[in-house]
């Protein structure tokens, strides 16, 4: 069973936690085009919480701290999960996040799928996937 809202907000809001959480934020905004919702500071130039936008979908995202939330893959040594971002325009995707410095793990390429989409990792570590399929 699932559930919906009837006021057209997102269901499912991915947590990331990162050691520089403010320049994350800075560098999800230059290079994957995400818009800054709200950004609660915490002590020590650190984030408590973030929210930011791409299209309908909203992340949350904090700085690394000791508690249940976790760490970033740069704090673990690996690699801890990925998100998959549906956008109109993947070429056009692909060469800001590559002019912005993205690590592209995957080129751009079309699937036998019907997707077109590529893979990059952001500076802590972390696997995103920007392409046309939609569940």
């Amino acid at each position: 069973m699932t559930d919906s809202t009837a006021n057209g907000k997102p269901t499912l809001y991915p947590t990331l936690r990162y050691t520089d959480a403010p320049a994350a934020i800075d560098w999800l905004e230059r290079a994957f085009g995400f818009e800054r919702l709200a950004v609660h500071a915490g002590p020590d130039n650190t984030v408590a919480h973030a929210e930011l936008r791409y299209g309908s979908g909203v992340i949350m995202l904090g700085s690394s701290r000791p508690d249940s939330f976790g760490r970033s893959p740069r704090e673990l040594g690996g690699v801890t999960g990925g998100i998959y971002v549906a956008v109109q325009d993947p070429d056009a995707h692909y060469r800001r996040a590559r002019e912005a410095g993205a690590e592209i793990i995957r080129e751009l390429n079309d699937t036998d799928y019907g997707s077109r989409e590529y893979s990059a990792k952001d500076p802590e570590g972390y696997i995103w996937s920007f392409g046309t399929y939609q569940p």
